[in-house]
C-alpha cells in the first residue's frame, strides 16, 4: 500500500439518482492505491506503468453505492499539481433489467459489474498530503439491455506512505 484517500462526491446530478428534491446525493469514497510495480528499467517507460487500485463509494441515502478495482496512472505537470486517469471495473448494489421494472428515482444500470472510468487534477500540499478534484463515469458500454451509468464530480484528500 502506497496511498489511501477519502473524499466525497455527487452522485450524477443530471440523472433520477441525482435529481430529486429533497434527497442527498452524497457518496462517501475510500481508495487505496498500491505502489507501481517495477515492470521497466528506463524511466520513460516506467512512467506508463499504473498503480494497482482498490476502493468503493457509499451514497448516504440507499441510491447506487459501489466497489471497484483497476489502474491508476499519475503523471506530474509540476512537482506539486498532478493529473491522473483511472480504468477498471466497478461492481454495484443498484438497479439492472430494463428500465421499465426500475423504480423511478434510480438509474437502471442494465448489468454488473460496470466499467469504471476516472480523472483527476491534484495539488500536493506537502510530500504527504494531497487534494484532487475528481470525475468517474460507469456503463456498461452498450453490453447490456440498458446503459444509463453514473457520472460523480467530487474531491478527496490523499495521505501517501
Amino acid at each position: 500500500m502506497s496511498e489511501i484517500r477519502i473524499g466525497g462526491a455527487v452522485q450524477d446530478p443530471g440523472s433520477a439518482e441525482g435529481k430529486l428534491p429533497g434527497f442527498s446525493k452524497a457518496n462517501v469514497n475510500g481508495e487505496i492505491l498500491f505502489a507501481k510495480p517495477r515492470i521497466s528499467v528506463d524511466p520513460f517507460w516506467q512512467a506508463f506503468v499504473p498503480r494497482p487500485t482498490v476502493g468503493g463509494s457509499y451514497n448516504v441515502d440507499g441510491r447506487t453505492s459501489y466497489a471497484y478495482l483497476g489502474a491508476t496512472w499519475t503523471f506530474d505537470v509540476t512537482d506539486r499539481i498532478f493529473v491522473e486517469g483511472f480504468f477498471g471495473a466497478a461492481f454495484h448494489d443498484g438497479y439492472t433489467g430494463p428500465k421499465l421494472y426500475v423504480p423511478k428515482i434510480y438509474n437502471s444500470l442494465g448489468c454488473s459489474p460496470l466499467f469504471r472510468e476516472g480523472a483527476a487534477i491534484g495539488f500536493r500540499i506537502n510530500e504527504r498530503w494531497s487534494v484532487m478534484a475528481t470525475i468517474e463515469h460507469m456503463s456498461n458500454a452498450g453490453l447490456c439491455v440498458e446503459n444509463r451509468g453514473l457520472t460523480n464530480y467530487g474531491g478527496k484528500i490523499s495521505y501517501t506512505f
